[in-house]
């Protein structure tokens, strides 16, 4: 009998594992209201809406969106008069930047998002959680205006009668060219080598044509003048007492004092806090990482709000007990009188 030998056994080759592509900024360019709008988007998952601030761009949050987008559909808009939108003629108040957010979210089919802002983008923010609270699940301030009057000296001279005379000088490329002198400059005044003074010197170099400087300075007069900031939500944070806020800033801001994060912090019940001890003005930039893992953390860890009409009302009402027992009565008393021409009691 011959001894016949085994084969040995085959084990199926487990599947291989998908291989996951790495996250991808796409940059869409659309018209809303007639206006060329563009926007950065990315990622797949609980949507995040990243607001740039004066002078800024939705570039400014490439590095953040990358490290969201793993688990997030992250939208960046260049806000009208930014970037490569539109700079038309017209409304550049919080409340119409507001409303613009609203429009796009809409046209994405986005019920609601987490609604993140840094400086003006902050006070957009908070304008739209204002607005339109059933469509802001959480509100996240970086480095944000509209909490107090201080604010930087450079910002408060944009304002100045004249500025649109001399911004066009400053923006000379002839003056473009000496860009070098920028840092010395600056650091003279307190700013650090990093991206306060990168970010500052690219809003500079975005002011070289009349459309952009137009709608620079009308959006700096809708919120700053030469005293400092014009528009203050402190008497309204206690309306974020239900929406889950958290706050970031750089100790070392010098163009909006990081004493307002407390401000904010204290008006604002159940608020995080969190301080970034060597950053500036972008902490988003200057700690990208760290910066997406609180923000990330921030998401993971809190419910999104669902306001309603109803909601903000008793949070209007219970601020003031003798406004809100004379509103009920003049609601009753606004009635339709029930049949036979009696009103209801």
């Amino acid at each position: 009998m011959t001894a016949t030998t085994a084969a040995p056994k085959r084990r199926p080759r487990p599947p291989a594992s998908p291989v996951r592509a790495l996250p991808t900024i796409e940059r869409v360019e659309v018209r809303l209201h007639g206006h060329r709008v563009n926007f950065n988007i990315a990622g797949d998952g609980p949507p995040i809406v990243l607001i740039h601030g004066v002078a800024g761009r939705a570039a400014q949050w490439d590095e953040t969106m990358l490290l969201l987008a793993e688990r997030h559909t992250v939208i960046a808009p260049d806000l009208l008069g930014h970037g490569e939108s539109a700079k038309p003629r017209g409304d550049y108040s919080l409340g119409a930047f507001a409303s613009g957010v609203r429009d796009l979210l809409v046209g994405l089919d986005i019920e609601r998002a987490t609604v993140v802002g840094h400086s003006l983008g902050g006070g957009i923010a908070m304008q739209f959680a204002y607005q339109f609270p059933e469509r802001c699940e959480r509100l996240a301030l970086v480095s944000s205006g509209g909490l107090g009057q201080d604010v930087s000296p450079i910002l408060r001279a944009a304002t100045l009668p004249g500025s649109e005379i001399v911004l066009p000088l400053l923006a000379h490329a002839r003056v473009l060219e000496v860009a070098s002198l920028v840092p010395r400059a600056f650091g003279l005044i307190g700013f650090r080598a990093g991206p306060d003074m990168t970010e500052i010197a690219h809003g500079y170099q975005s002011l070289s044509n009349a459309e952009a400087r137009s709608a620079f300075i009308h959006t700096l007069r809708a919120v700053i003048d030469p005293t400092g900031q014009r528009v203050d939500a402190s008497d309204r944070l206690y309306l974020a007492s239900k929406m889950p806020t958290l706050i970031v800033w750089g100790e070392r801001d010098r163009i909006i004092p990081f004493e307002h994060a407390y401000n904010a912090h204290e008006g604002m019940p159940g608020s995080r806090l969190e301080l970034f001890e060597s950053s500036g003005h972008f902490p988003h930039l200057d700690r990208p990482i760290e910066f997406a893992r609180i923000l990330g953390s921030f998401m993971d860890e809190t419910e999104g709000a669902q306001l309603d009409t109803d909601q903000m009302r008793e949070l209007v009402l219970e601020r003031d007990p003798e406004t809100a027992a004379t509103l009920k009565r003049l609601r009753r008393s606004s009635r339709p009188a029930a049949a036979g021409g009696r009103r209801s009691a």
